[in-house]
């Protein structure tokens, strides 16, 4: 069964951490290109980041840019979102998506990604 299942969400107070991982299940990551999105309630499915299969390249929202970072471990068929100075715009359910391909630059929206995961609570709150 083709699977991802995020995991590290939580509450945490403005200005702090989380790391968030993606296990793929059923399918090996290696040729995927992965993405993580969010969705706040009542507002669309944004694009965080995206981590390519090729060469590991990156692309991140300016939104996030500078405070989160996206890495892949293809041995542990895992991506991760690691979050810091979180701020409370933050606040989400946050989703890893993949695609089969080399490039982050060939994938836009969600309608680009197959393969979903559950989505993981992010919620950031003094």
């Amino acid at each position: 069964q083709v699977q991802l299942v995020e995991s590290g969400g939580g509450l945490v107070q403005p200005g702090g951490s989380l790391r968030l991982s993606c296990v793929a299940s059923g399918f090996t990551l290696d040729y995927y290109v992965i993405a993580w999105f969010r969705q706040a309630p009542g507002k669309e499915r944004e694009k965080v980041s995206c981590i390519s299969s090729a060469d590991s390249s990156t692309y991140y929202a300016d939104s996030v840019k500078g405070r989160f970072t996206i890495s892949r471990n293809n041995a542990k068929n895992s991506v991760y979102l690691q979050m810091n100075r979180l701020k409370s715009a933050d606040t989400a359910t946050y989703y890893c998506a993949a695609g089969l391909g080399y490039y982050c630059k060939n994938y836009g929206g969600a309608r680009d990604f197959g393969t979903w995961g559950q989505g993981t609570q992010v919620t950031v709150s003094s």
